[in-house]
């Protein structure tokens, strides 16, 4: 591989890698390869057309997918975080950066960080703050740990949108977690509230009464697209909510509330059909 060229690599193919795959590899200077749990399992073969269609190599083993990388993305659902740091940490070489975009609490991604250190490489944490679907490779991202300004600045020149927030970790996997708690409740209470005006034939009534106390939103814009997100994400913000909840209880606050909010998502997404 030339030497201007950078590789990067990336743990979990779903939304967040095929979305900054296809965008990276617009440029003539980036090479992407990936590793996904489900490739050699009966839903990998859409994986693998997806890759082939992008240009990313993708393998059954995490090790051959990291082996040469200089940055390692891990993608994964939040509840895996943990998880994939822990495996990942027999794959890592020292000198790699190991750059954690996982919605996980401020613990879980301690844990990953003693786990990436072990093998000698670097861990720079991300919170994703927005849905990555519409901005791609330019949604913004908040990034924490020792190497996250060089980390920072090196993505940024490739197209990323990262803001250093700290040199310890937790910092920004608490901001994106503070900010969960508020915008998945809201979806949440937005798709109780959307089936009780639906069953008793009160939604015009109820959103234009909504609408006198809030006047600069659009009500039923907002329940449309919040249900929508609910039904097709609800299992992936279910467990980031998980994690939320994981960060209340580790400060000592009752969780509850939001452990509430990860079971209404997951009810929402389970009634949709979603099988992510």
């Amino acid at each position: 591989m030339p030497a201007n060229v950078q590789h990067i690599s990336f743990i979990g193919f779903g939304e967040v890698g095929q979305t900054f795959a296809r965008d990276l590899l617009r440029r003539d200077d980036v090479s992407v390869s990936a590793y996904d749990i489900l490739v050699d399992r009966p839903a990998g073969s859409a994986l693998i057309k997806r890759a082939g269609e992008l240009g990313v190599l993708i393998h059954t083993l995490g090790s051959e997918a990291v082996r040469g990388a200089d940055i390692v993305i891990s993608a994964v659902t939040a509840s895996q975080s943990a998880a994939v740091a822990k495996e990942a940490r027999a794959w890592l070489q020292p000198g790699q950066i190991f750059f954690d975009l996982n919605s996980a609490s401020p613990t879980t991604k301690r844990t990953a960080l003693a786990e990436v250190e072990a093998a000698g490489a670097h861990y720079v944490e991300g919170a994703v703050m927005a849905p990555v679907l519409k901005p791609g490779l330019a949604v913004p991202i908040l990034t924490g740990g020792r190497q996250a300004d060089a980390l920072s600045e090196r993505l940024n020149a490739l197209g990323m949108n990262l803001t250093p927030v700290a040199t310890e970790i937790g910092l920004a996997s608490a901001m994106k977690l503070c900010r969960s708690i508020m915008i998945k409740g809201i979806e949440a209470l937005m798709v109780d509230c959307t089936a009780a005006c639906e069953h008793w034939g009160v939604k015009d009534p109820v959103f234009a009464t909504l609408a006198e106390t809030f006047p600069s939103i659009d009500w039923h814009a907002t329940s449309a697209n919040m249900c929508e997100r609910v039904a097709t994400h609800g299992v992936r913000r279910a467990a980031e909510m998980h994690e939320a909840a994981e960060m209340l209880a580790d400060m000592g606050l009752n969780p509850d509330l939001a452990a509430a909010v990860a079971n209404a998502q997951l009810r929402g997404a389970r009634k949709a059909g979603d099988a992510s």
